[in-house]
């Protein structure tokens, strides 16, 4: 069964943007494929409840 996926804008900070592309880099996935992973982690990690969600600070990043 194909999977339907939804697309949207992401506002990103330029410098974020080149640490996922790098990542995604040595993990051989697309900077897209590498946010899907990340998110779904993170997902996953919060329904085990393995600690309080992220929050974003004052820059956008995710910090605990």
């Amino acid at each position: 069964m194909a999977s339907e996926k939804k697309a949207f804008v992401l506002r990103i900070n330029p410098d974020t943007l080149k640490e996922l592309e790098r990542w995604a880099q040595e993990e051989f996935r697309s900077v897209n494929g590498q946010i899907e992973y990340v998110l779904s982690e993170a997902l996953r990690k919060r329904k085990k409840g393995n600690g309080p969600a992220a929050r974003p600070n004052e820059n956008g990043d995710l910090t605990q």
